[in-house]
């Protein structure tokens, strides 16, 4: 059986931030779906879960926190690495109580956020059953 993927999802609402997000999740050998809004997002995971999501916190009509929250309320043990280009104490703190696997500012470093995505996954992997049966 071969082991497919991580699915990450890229939730942002500047275009640009989730072309160069997509390109860069995929040349690191992962599946990507980009989402413009927290709302198309949360609509997409009752058939779909991502193994992580890359959420920013400041979009208009559902921010990061209010989707931070609702999966929470869902009890989605997806984990995500949070992404803001308008850093302060008060989100800081705020998405951090959401307990994120990583906060990081924009403009966001490659490896820092593939290094925080490889975390979240390891951290969200099951436990201690991992086959090395890959051959064939």
């Amino acid at each position: 059986m071969s082991k497919a993927k991580p699915l990450i999802a890229v939730v942002d609402d500047e275009e640009s931030i989730r072309k160069a997000l997509t390109r860069l999740l995929r040349s690191a050998g992962l599946d990507v779906e980009a989402f413009p809004s927290g709302v198309e997002f949360l609509q997409a995971i009752v058939t779909r879960r991502p193994d992580c999501v890359v959420l920013d916190l400041h979009m208009p009509f559902m921010n990061g926190f209010a989707v931070q929250a609702r999966l929470a309320e869902c009890s989605l043990p997806v984990p995500v690495v949070i992404i803001t280009g308008h850093d302060s104490t008060e989100s800081r703190n705020r998405a951090l109580a959401g307990r994120p696997a990583a906060y990081l500012r924009k403009p966001v470093n490659d490896q820092a956020l593939l290094d925080a995505i490889e975390l979240a996954l390891s951290h969200n992997a099951p436990p201690a059953s991992q086959s090395e049966n890959s051959e064939h």
